[in-house]
């Protein structure tokens, strides 16, 4: 089958950039190996940040972007891209059921939270359990919180966090934190920040919602239990291009492109989580679909 355009994924980017390429009149394909799709806001309870649709659940939103496309006439089909193949102006999408043809391909399949994998972390994701202190913070304004990292992100976040929360700890499983010093030194300086060292989260503990965790230092042995009402885990972002390592350039598994999201190998475009880039928000990843696909457009009205 030989379209004008693949999307892969069915994200925020990938579904604006159907959107835009059917608008275009692009003949487009929407690849998602999950059912639904959605990418990660389908389990964020509440979505406080998207421009006109304040309070939305991450469900609702993602549905709303999927019955739009849908509305435009796009095609979707529910299938798991194993490689991309390049045969001169004919780019071959293969996957586990069929292969497909397209003059271009735009890479929107996001990224994952690296979990810390803790008891009760998956039963209370979405319910005091984070993995984006700047989508979610704001629900936990004056409340005691705990950011579960030692990067440039934990740090990021921590001190994002003491702007709005009662008190923040940082929780860091060594003695030193490897983010930038200056952000150290901010972090330290805030008086409702707190840094738990040498301390890793043996458990997410609550009821209905996030209540505390429970913490081991990795020195004594000793457990604690500290009391808040949300924990932040900022402890790495995983891109979902392992289908693509080899076939377009990357840093660290994030795919590299322009500022028009366009890589290197002319026709195939990444959009989204997937693609390194410096912040990463449902509504970055919407702008970033349709980039990529005004440059798909662009692409194949060139005729190359």
């Amino acid at each position: 089958m030989k379209y004008e355009l693949i999307i892969i994924g069915a994200g925020p980017a990938g579904l604006t950039a159907a959107i835009y390429a059917s608008r275009a009149r692009i003949s487009t394909l929407v690849i998602e190996r999950e059912a639904f799709g959605g990418s990660q806001i389908i389990n964020t309870e509440s979505v406080d940040n998207y421009p006109g649709l304040a309070g939305i659940s991450g469900f609702d939103l993602a549905m709303k972007f999927r019955e739009h496309a849908q509305s435009m006439g796009v095609e979707f089909v529910t299938d798991h891209v194993t490689a991309i193949g390049v045969e001169e102006d004919v780019k071959l999408v293969c996957c586990e059921k069929n292969t497909y043809e397209a003059g271009a391909v735009i890479i929107a399949t996001g990224a994952r939270h690296r979990r810390l994998g803790a008891p009760g972390e998956a039963e209370f994701a979405g319910k005091g359990v984070s993995y984006c202190a700047t989508c979610d913070g704001a629900f936990f304004k004056d409340k005691d919180v705990a950011v579960i990292g030692g990067g440039n992100v934990a740090l990021e976040d921590a001190l994002y966090l003491t702007r709005m929360c009662r008190k923040v700890y940082l929780v860091h499983r060594r003695d030193a934190l490897r983010g930038e010093k200056i952000s150290q030194e901010q972090l330290m300086a805030k008086e409702n920040a707190e840094i738990l060292w040498n301390s890793v989260v043996s458990s997410i503990e609550g009821s209905e919602r996030t209540e505390g965790m429970k913490l081991r230092n990795t020195v004594t042995g000793e457990e604690s239990f500290v009391p808040v009402s949300a924990v932040f885990v900022a402890v790495g972002i995983i891109p979902n291009s392992e289908s693509f390592i080899g076939t377009v350039p990357d840093e660290d598994g994030f795919i590299l492109t322009d500022a028009e999201c366009r890589t290197s190998i002319p026709g195939i475009f990444a959009a989204g989580d997937v693609r390194k880039t410096p912040l990463r928000q449902v509504i970055t990843a919407c702008a970033d679909g349709a980039l990529a696909a005004n440059a798909a457009g662009v692409y194949l009205r060139s005729g190359k």
